[in-house]
């Protein structure tokens, strides 16, 4: 008869996340894991693999949690700009928090794994375009709806304000003054006008 789970997969994997978001991926050994989690070291590899392959479903984990939330807020009907200004602010005000001191966890990534990790990479690369593409597909919108102007590139906007977007986040994370995100954020979004 096979043993039952003596503990929930997904609140385990959530716990998980939150340790490796806080941590990082090198930071966080497979102790402060089976510490954190509550759970022996062998349910940890006997349901989620090595150390790495829990960090990749954490990853996974995040934007299940982080992408639809973007395509719901830029894919609303009516004017796009004002959707896209309200993400702009969104991220800014996020960043600017006390919670912003986290950053992004696919951000942080980036910068920790992605240049020696494809894997890793890979889901950067996916989480990424989850950002640019509805960025630009809602200023593609706000251009055929009159709201930018037709002289403007909405390619290559959506990639400056997903830039921007992924700036402000490590800033957040570094910085102290909450007003360097804003007025950045503000800055951008005149480009818009």
């Amino acid at each position: 008869m096979a043993r039952t789970k003596e503990f929930d997969p997904d609140a385990a994997l959530q716990s998980a996340l939150e340790l490796f978001w806080r941590c990082g991926y090198e930071a966080t050994s497979m102790s402060d894991l089976v510490e954190h989690l509550g759970i022996g070291r062998a349910s940890i590899y006997a349901t989620f693999g090595s150390k790495h392959e829990l960090y990749l479903k954490a990853m996974d984990r995040y934007a299940e949690m982080r992408d639809p939330l973007l395509l719901a807020e830029l894919s609303q009907p009516g004017p796009a700009l004002p959707a896209v200004r309200a993400v702009v602010r969104r991220f800014a005000a996020e960043a600017a928090s006390p919670e912003g001191r986290l950053g992004c966890f696919v951000t942080n990534t980036a910068a920790e794994l992605a240049p020696h990790d494809p894997a890793a990479a890979r889901r950067v690369e996916i989480s990424w375009e989850h950002v640019e593409t509805p960025l630009h597909s809602a200023l593609v919108r706000a251009q055929a709806q009159g709201e930018l102007s037709e002289d403007r590139d909405p390619r290559a906007l959506a990639r400056m304000l997903f830039v921007l977007l992924q700036g402000l986040r490590v800033v957040g994370k570094a910085s102290d003054d909450p007003a360097r995100v804003r007025d950045a954020a503000e800055q951008a979004l005149a480009l818009l006008d």
